[in-house]
């Protein structure tokens, strides 16, 4: 007979660090969700259309936790004695469980197991084998009825042991009719606590663990006015709850930073997917943030369920809007070349001929520009609405990192179709023996719209460290080796930036 499947772990009581609270907490559950999800790729529905595709709770590759503060009243045995504690999650980590005795602090455990040897088909087989069962088996339009002892139940068929002799019944269609539960099966996970207390009594207890298969991501919809100079902005959290635990009328927190959490291995056989939110709104007050340690904290002013296998959609702060907003056109042929560990003196080695400007919206993270919310990472969404009906058009999308108050945010939307740049070198010279060269670039930029465009043209001065530009045209120095000029084209007209950059070494 297999051994149940049972963890077992010793816990260690740990001193409060902080003064006691004034009043003691009342009965129910918290929860603080901590996220790695990545805005890129992540996308929480693929998690559940796994799960309901093959049956089978898996949390790897779930980037998140959760941490369980539960608040309930406990009869707590006098002398030594075990306590029970179901409606744990399945994906509880043991190792990660406290226990405190809010109404006897002189309450110790001794030690804990965390039984998962949940009731299925299966398993009841199992606690079975060597008892008498009765099957129901269909033959044809009539049934028969088999009495007898279990000798074995695997590869479909089930063995009895009957008065006529053993006899193999295929399970598949077969009836199944058992007496009691058998002992040692539970329904739900549970946490067995062997415990020392000179009182006993009906206690109130706080239990606090982490448990895998949690996780949220934020996501921001930005609507432009029509002269793309002012947004409005909504922000939304997407929950994700594959815990295997419910937590009914909860007190939900989030923390947005990079903590840091030791991962264990995981398995070969993994199965990455990922998701989209389609659960309802719960109002629109949002949480309330503040600083805590190095990262922000998040919390819900109400209570709320989160429900296993599920994700849903709550307002991460109330919307904005009014706030100042900047387009910007830019042409980056280079791309963020940087500068090599020597000169770069092939005169064949060229970067970029033709292109259209990429399109940048951004804004302040400021207090006097409406917003000054400190901002998760997330997915920005923005819209503009049609004139000519009135609807929202989406305009683009980006992701943006952990932003805190007072920083500029900037999304890239995509690039415009009607302003073209075309970059041609007009001339390269060099003098090994000098440790001099030089190159000289010509830059159209060209604007078919009926209303002129402001660009800005970056330039990557790659070839090596020490340079000096000469042009009749203004630009700004923005590091070491990049310069932009700004240019303004006229309505279906161009505007030619010329240069020549001198290297020495």
């Amino acid at each position: 007979m297999p051994l149940p499947l049972f963890a077992t772990t010793l816990v260690t009581a740990l001193l409060p660090l902080a003064s006691a609270p004034a009043e003691k907490p009342t009965e129910g559950v918290s929860l603080t969700v901590y996220s790695s999800a990545d805005p890129a790729g992540f996308d929480p529905q693929q998690f559940i259309q796994q799960q309901r595709m093959s049956g089978m709770d898996n949390v790897w590759g779930v980037p998140g936790y959760g941490v369980v503060k539960v608040v309930r009243k406990v009869a707590v045995p006098k002398g030594v004695g075990t306590v029970a504690f179901t409606d744990v999650a399945a994906w509880i980590d043991p190792t990660t469980v406290s226990f405190n005795d809010l109404d006897d602090a002189k309450t110790t455990v001794l030690e804990q197991n965390f039984q998962f040897d949940l009731v299925s088909p299966s398993k009841l087989m199992e606690k079975y084998l060597g008892r008498e069962i009765t099957l129901s088996v269909p033959m044809g339009e009539d049934v028969s009825t088999v009495t007898g002892r279990l000798l074995s139940a695997v590869q479909g068929s089930l063995v009895l042991e009957t008065k006529d002799g053993v006899r193999v019944v295929p399970s598949s269609g077969a009836q199944v009719m058992l007496g009691e539960l058998p002992g040692g099966l539970l329904t739900k996970p549970t946490l067995v606590w062997k415990l020392s207390s000179e009182k006993g009594g009906d206690h109130m207890v706080r239990t606090t663990y982490q448990t895998s298969g949690m996780t949220w991501r934020a996501d921001y919809n930005i609507v432009l006015d029509g002269d793309d100079a002012k947004g409005a902005m909504t922000a939304w959290v997407t929950l994700m709850n594959l815990s295997g635990a419910t937590y009914a009328n909860a007190d939900l927190k989030l923390v947005a930073g990079n903590v840091q959490k030791v991962q264990p291995r995981r398995p070969e056989m993994e199965y990455m997917v990922q998701a989209r939110a389609m659960a309802d709104a719960a109002g629109s007050a949002g949480f309330t943030e503040k600083s805590f340690f190095e990262y922000h904290l998040y919390t819900l002013p109400r209570k709320t369920d989160v429900l296993q296998n599920s994700t849903q959609q709550i307002a991460l702060f109330p919307p904005a809007s009014g706030f100042k907003v900047t387009k910007e056109l830019v042409i980056d042929f280079t791309g963020g070349m940087g500068v090599p560990g020597g000169p770069m003196t092939d005169r064949n080695f060229q970067l970029g001929a033709k292109g259209n400007p990429s399109v940048f919206v951004s804004f302040e993270n400021k207090k006097e520009n409406a917003l000054g919310m400190p901002l998760p990472a997330g997915k920005v969404r923005v819209y503009k609405e049609d004139p000519a009906d009135g609807t929202l058009e989406f305009v683009g999308e980006d992701l943006i990192g952990h932003t805190p108050r007072n920083e500029t945010v900037k999304v890239r939307l995509g690039e415009s179709f009607d302003v073209v740049a075309e970059r041609v070198r007009t001339d390269f010279t060099i003098d090994e023996a000098a440790r001099r060269m030089t190159e000289t670039f010509r830059i159209e930029v060209r604007n078919q719209k009926s209303v002129a465009q402001k660009v800005r043209v970056m330039e990557r001065l790659f070839r090596w460290t020490n340079w000096k530009v000469e042009t009749s045209d203004a630009f700004e120095k923005l590091d070491s080796n990049t310069v932009a000029f700004d240019v303004e084209v006229p309505p279906e007209g161009k505007r030619v930036v010329q240069y020549r950059v001198t290297y020495t070494w």
